[in-house]
């Protein structure tokens, strides 16, 4: 499958955004160069499998660390987030909905927002104690 170079243009960009914007490159795959569309949708698919499994593993670290009164919320606060990134990134990815190249584009959007989220997590993990924006301990 060919795709056009104005699409490949597109996908190359949104790639080095959502490199720049936090997403981990010790983490991620390059998709940028590969040479068809189906293969930059594993490609963003297989990232996105990859921070979602860091996110879960920080989740239950987390999930472990807090207080057991703390925990309903904690666990209330990530099933909304987890409505919250579904729903941001279906209306972020709209002007691709019928395109070949919709796929990488919500791949990459769920995992830049689950790398930050990641990161979110992975902070409360490590708070120092006396630390007021941590909460749970």
């Amino acid at each position: 499958m060919k795709i056009w170079p104005s699409m490949r243009f597109a996908a190359v960009s949104a790639t080095l955004i959502a490199l720049s914007q936090g997403s981990s490159p010790a983490l991620a795959k390059d998709c940028s160069l590969l040479d068809t569309q189906t293969a930059m949708n594993i490609c963003a698919g297989e990232n996105f499998k990859a921070a979602d499994g860091a996110l879960n593993a920080v989740y239950a670290k987390l999930l472990n660390k807090i207080s057991p009164k703390a925990r309903p919320k904690l666990q209330q606060a990530q099933r909304s987030w987890i409505g919250y990134r579904d729903a941001q990134c279906a209306f972020d990815t709209l002007g691709t909905i019928d395109g070949s190249i919709h796929g990488m584009m919500l791949a990459q959007c769920l995992t830049d927002l689950t790398e930050q989220q990641t990161k979110r997590l992975q902070h409360q993990l490590t708070c120092q104690e006396g630390d007021v924006s941590c909460g749970g301990q």
